[in-house]
């Protein structure tokens, strides 16, 4: 019985309409997955009366990056390299360029500098591993995927330590009833169930995104690092609107950036440990590996572009929001340009 349903399930993938269903219902078992893993971890961590600064920095912000991991650690096993490659630099680029920059447009806000220092150092740091094992060696060895998790356990530890040193709880009593109002056993039940169906959802985009890619001809990383990337980016999406229409725009920063250091560390870290890769070479522009010109570089211009003038004036300004638009704009158009074959 499973024997057929693995066979028919893999006969999908070899028609146009089964690899665009699967992607479909993979996006959507992703979504609903992640909230309602999100949800119920919450509601866990509440009854052990975990301070919500923490529930915030290590749970909620673990869950929203769930789909990259799930995604990219599924094509590691299944030796798709450029998906895993892709997909981390693309959700970072579009978390940036197009989710933050919408809320920056949007509602420009003041920022608290010193929250921001550390995450931005730290992000800024696990890109240089990405720049050393680009430009240099050329590949992604296993201990690189190594010391990436490493430092995603530093920077989970001083995010928990600075959290229970200054804890800034602010329970009200309809978030106590919530957080009462499901029993531990439902909580865990549902939080395996939504495990699940992430991961089944991410075996289903990472074979329908191969899938189609072969099919048009296009590089898997091109697929990786735009739909596959802006698929993976939705839960930040949905995070980041629900923050802007609370009037809460100065959050999605936080967000945006801890999600980013998740992608660099824990979701490339966790691919690159399982299934260390050499740098993809299946999409150029003139003649040159397009993530070495094109996709490391704006990976780190854009996070620049967000944070380093935040920094110096403690306030994100409508200007940085409209040029990484912008920026997102002119970088899909070009990807679709070289997956045409035009340039």
């Amino acid at each position: 019985m499973f024997e057929q349903f693995f066979a028919w399930y893999n006969g999908l993938t070899d028609g146009l309409w089964g690899s665009l269903l699967l992607f479909a219902v993979g996006v959507v078992l992703l979504i609903k997955g992640g909230d309602w893993f999100v949800d119920s971890a919450v509601d866990i961590a509440k009854k052990f009366k975990v301070p919500e600064i923490i529930i915030g920095a290590t749970v909620v912000s673990i869950g929203t990056t769930l789909p990259e991991v799930m995604v990219s650690v599924t094509a590691a096993v299944n030796s798709n390299g450029a998906i895993a490659y892709g997909n981390a630099i693309g959700s970072i680029i579009c978390n940036t360029a197009l989710i933050a920059a919408l809320t920056i447009a949007i509602r420009p806000a003041p920022v608290d500098r010193k929250a921001v220092v550390t995450p931005v150092v730290f992000f800024f740091g696990a890109a240089a591993i990405y720049v050393v094992a680009a430009y240099i060696f050329g590949r992604f060895d296993r201990w690189m995927g190594i010391v990436m998790l490493l430092v995603f356990a530093a920077y989970m530890a001083m995010t928990i330590y600075k959290g229970f040193k200054n804890p800034t709880e602010s329970h009200d009593e309809e978030e106590e009833e919530e957080g009462k109002s499901k029993s531990l056993l439902v909580d865990l039940i549902v939080l395996i169930v939504s495990a699940a169906l992430i991961a089944i959802g991410a075996d289903m985009l990472e074979g329908s995104s191969v899938s189609l890619a072969t099919m048009a001809g296009i590089p898997t990383e091109v697929v990786g690092v735009t739909i596959v990337a802006l698929c993976t980016s939705l839960p930040e999406l949905v995070t980041a609107v629900t923050a802007l229409m609370k009037g809460h725009g100065a959050l999605s920063l936080g967000n945006i950036i801890g999600a980013n250091i998740f992608n660099l560390v824990l979701v490339s870290g966790t691919a690159v440990t399982i299934s260390p890769f050499v740098i993809p070479e299946g999409s150029k522009l003139l003649g040159y590996n397009t993530s070495q010109l094109i996709e490391i570089p704006l990976m780190v211009g854009v996070m620049a572009l967000m944070t380093l003038p935040t920094l110096f004036k403690g306030k994100l300004r409508r200007w940085q929001g409209i040029s990484l638009l912008a920026i997102y704009a002119a970088f899909v158009t070009l990807q679709v340009l070289i997956a045409l074959k035009i340039v």
